[in-house]
């Protein structure tokens, strides 16, 4: 019996080939510059140089770390590359890492606070600390009748928020009847498209989502808002729920929280906040006034892993009362009864969002604010905007391009002034030089061009670099 082969890896063999990973990841992140930022492979290349056959026997430990290598490497973008301004940020850091590697070797599963108390608890002190770090009202906190959980992203926040509003619009019948196609939701124009999935996947209908006419900064206009609402009141349907961005995806516009939070109190209407990427920036005081009219939310999400060096995947959401969130997601079959649940003196996340299993995601999220601090967040973000402002201020100095809008926060909106299909060109030869990388949107039905500084690790010289390797691009062009 003893010489039955188990197939497991050994401590000692987990001991050894752990402090090579560790190795690997952090020389990843001693040539990452070196790599192109971009992935350069094409659609099925990956794939074609994979078995197409699983292993019939294991393979070393070597092997695979080679393979790692030689096969997946080529194929990743390097969303931690300094050089990497597309989209939003969704950085990493060390701590962040190696929390997610205590998370992953214990293997909780705290859907109950029973089935890990550490894993509830913590993570409700953490809500906490990020409550106070944010400036956010005390009715967010768990000392309330409201608190926070984590997330997997804002788009399940915003869905929970969607939920909640439903239910207390048609007194809880939606989840017992369905919904009638009564229900309304409100939204920007430029609000992210999540929004435009929950109304789908809660049952309100794509029908009901109404997109909102935004002001010259893109921004939610709150005169819109009310018109539509007593419209839609005056057509025997049921407004219900209002979501409001700071740092629209597109151009990190700021809806007017003061203006929107009052029409929502005067129309009894939920109003849920996404400040998914920009919330972030509220943690340093001089940025803090993104969040008036707080006071006014019934919830309110942000994500550590796009802004706060915490990796993918950590939204935090806050409800100013989670009975009403409770209300409509909880399900309590026998298998999951027990004694500390039915005491009521415990919070159960499972209740919280939609699935019922959860990680130990707060671990990492306590590691970072450990190891950086408030004020070493601080230090980073304040950069970050910094470093975008002075880049704008670039763009405005130079005769070939010109900013699309303001920028208020990290993220810069700009275009050559050649036109459309020009820009088109520029992103596409930046893109495939490998030095850097870009997305674009379209601002005023104009092609622009998005640069986002938050990776981790951009420092001054990235976003010069990145200013040189733009303009010499689009001089190349022009002649």
């Amino acid at each position: 019996m003893s010489d039955e082969k188990s197939f497991h890896m050994t401590p000692e063999q987990f001991r050894q080939y752990g402090r090579a990973v560790v190795d690997w990841i952090a020389d990843y992140y001693g040539k990452i510059e070196s790599l192109p930022v971009l992935s350069r492979v094409k659609p099925g290349e990956i794939r074609a140089m994979l078995p197409a056959e699983p292993p019939a026997r294991g393979e070393t430990f070597e092997h695979i770390m080679k393979d790692m290598e030689k096969l997946i490497l080529p194929g990743v973008t390097h969303w931690q590359s300094p050089n990497f301004f597309a989209f939003f940020p969704c950085n990493a850091s060390a701590p962040s890492i190696l929390g997610e590697l205590f998370s992953a070797g214990l293997g909780v599963q705290g859907m109950l606070w029973t089935t890990s108390p550490a894993c509830t608890e913590l993570e409700t002190l953490v809500l906490d600390w990020l409550a106070d770090m944010l400036g956010l009202p005390d009715r967010f906190k768990s000392g309330s009748k409201g608190g926070g959980v984590i997330q997997d992203t804002a788009s399940g926040a915003s869905l929970c928020a969607l939920i909640a509003a439903r239910e207390l619009a048609s007194g809880g019948r939606s989840n017992e009847e369905g919904c009638d196609g009564r229900l309304v939701a409100y939204a920007s124009k430029e609000a992210h498209s999540s929004i435009e999935k929950a109304v789908k996947i809660a049952g309100l209908g794509r029908d009901n989502l109404r997109l909102i006419d935004v002001d010259e900064r893109l921004a939610l206009r709150p005169e819109a808002l009310k018109v539509q609402i007593v419209r839609d009141r005056a057509a025997g349907l049921i407004p219900c729920f209002v979501c409001a961005t700071v740092g629209t995806t597109s151009s990190n516009a700021i809806d007017p929280l003061p203006e929107i939070g009052r029409i929502c109190r005067q129309e009894n209407l939920w109003l849920h906040v996404d400040a998914a990427m920009s919330g972030t920036a509220a943690i340093c005081p001089e940025y803090r006034h993104i969040h008036e009219g707080m006071e006014h939310a019934d919830s309110y999400c942000f994500n550590p892993h796009k802004w706060m060096f915490t990796n993918f995947d950590c939204d935090c959401f806050y409800v100013s009362d989670r009975a009403a969130l409770i209300q409509s997601l909880s399900i309590l079959p026998e298998y999951l009864r027990n004694k500390a649940t039915e005491s009521g003196a415990v919070i159960d996340y499972r209740d919280w969002h939609i699935p019922l299993g959860r990680r130990f995601r707060s671990l990492k999220l306590w590691f970072v604010i450990r190891h950086y601090g408030v004020e070493g967040l601080r230090y980073h973000i304040k950069r970050h905007v910094e470093l975008a402002q002075e880049f704008a201020g670039w763009v405005e100095q130079s005769e070939e391009f010109e900013l699309a809008v303001p920028p208020p926060l990290n993220l810069v909106c700009f275009r050559h002034v050649a036109g459309d299909s020009f820009n088109e060109r520029l992103l596409e030869r930046l893109n495939q030089s490998g030095k850097l990388y870009l997305t674009h949107t379209l601002l005023k039905g104009a092609y622009t061009l998005r640069f986002c500084v938050g990776q981790t690790h951009t420092d001054e010289r990235h976003v010069r670099e990145a200013w040189k390797q733009i303009q010499s691009v689009a001089a190349e062009i022009e002649r």
